[in-house]
């Protein structure tokens, strides 16, 4: 390469990686497809490598794009990074984007009300929510803030431990009148289970400590808290949920409450360099507070 391909290719490159066609990635980026086509063949050109098979069902990633992906994300997170940053606020008021990054329920049960209030205490935030249950790199700047059930190991983050979140079995009132309540986690064996599919670190750790709740013990096998909740709520079985989520439900009791039990650290984290961002350390406080007061 005689010199460092524009910006703009790699921006165009990666909304054609995602879109997976010129035309989704014209609409995406509000650009002609002709437009794109030119980015893409002047990014081949640059690197000297072919970067899309056109296929019958669109536009297929060689090897070589696969590999550049990694990159083309960290660019455009930066880049989103950028832009908030670059909103500012004016006069004192709290206005521009903040990303935050939850697990599923905490992002569906707790998080709504309290983004709710935040942004009518401040007209000009603009709020940006990822439920996952996948651990959002801050570093990456994936996301401005997380709220994060286990403790953060990184470097330079700005960490605040707001309590535990208590964790038991459920299950619907019809499904154990049916059933019958086990009285151990031995009876377990005798009823069907919901829980997970793929084994994390910290399930496993649950696994060491309540043997019976190993994967082949479940009757359905699913990845999302929201899924798993609302399998208990339908009656399937026996299933793992937040205290506080199910004293909300009149219909749900909970098991074994002596035997089995759960406590998620809860954390907010945000990216020390945000640390003095005004309307990050609005959000970060509002967080710290709302969560706080769940916890308790």
């Amino acid at each position: 390469m005689s010199r460092e391909p524009d910006w703009n290719l790699y921006r165009t490159f990666h909304a054609v990686l995602r879109e997976g066609s010129l035309s989704g990635a014209a609409r995406r980026l509000d650009m002609s497809q002709p437009s794109i086509a030119r980015h893409i063949d002047a990014l081949e050109a640059a690197l000297a490598t072919r970067l899309f098979l056109r296929t019958p069902r669109g536009l297929s990633p060689t090897d070589a794009a696969l590999e550049l992906r990694p990159m083309a994300e960290s660019l455009a997170a930066v880049s989103s990074t950028l832009l908030r940053t670059a909103e500012g606020g004016r006069g004192g008021e709290v206005r521009g984007t903040v990303r935050i990054s939850a697990s599923e329920a905490v992002a569906v049960h707790h998080l709504p009300p309290l983004l709710s209030r935040l942004r009518q205490a401040h007209p000009g935030l603009t709020l940006e929510l990822s439920p996952s249950n996948a651990l959002d790199d801050l570093l990456q700047r994936k996301a401005d803030i997380a709220v994060r059930m286990v403790r953060p190991e990184q470097q330079a983050l700005v960490a605040q431990r707001i309590g535990s979140i208590a964790v038991g079995l459920h299950a619907r009132r019809d499904y154990l009148d049916s059933r019958g309540i086990p009285r151990a986690l031995d009876d377990l064996r005798a009823h069907d289970l919901i829980g997970y599919d793929v084994e994390t670190p910290a399930i496993r750790a649950a696994v060491e400590r309540y043997p019976a709740l190993n994967r082949d013990a479940f009757a359905l096998r699913v990845d999302s808290d929201v899924a798993q909740l609302a399998a208990i709520r339908a009656g399937f079985g026996i299933g793992i949920c937040q205290v506080i989520l199910a004293a909300r439900e009149p219909d749900l009791v909970r098991v074994l409450p002596e035997t089995f039990r759960l406590d998620l650290e809860t954390w907010i984290v945000m990216h020390e360099d945000l640390r003095d961002n005004v309307r990050c350390r609005v959000v970060f406080d509002a967080l710290v507070e709302g969560m706080s007061r769940i916890a308790a």
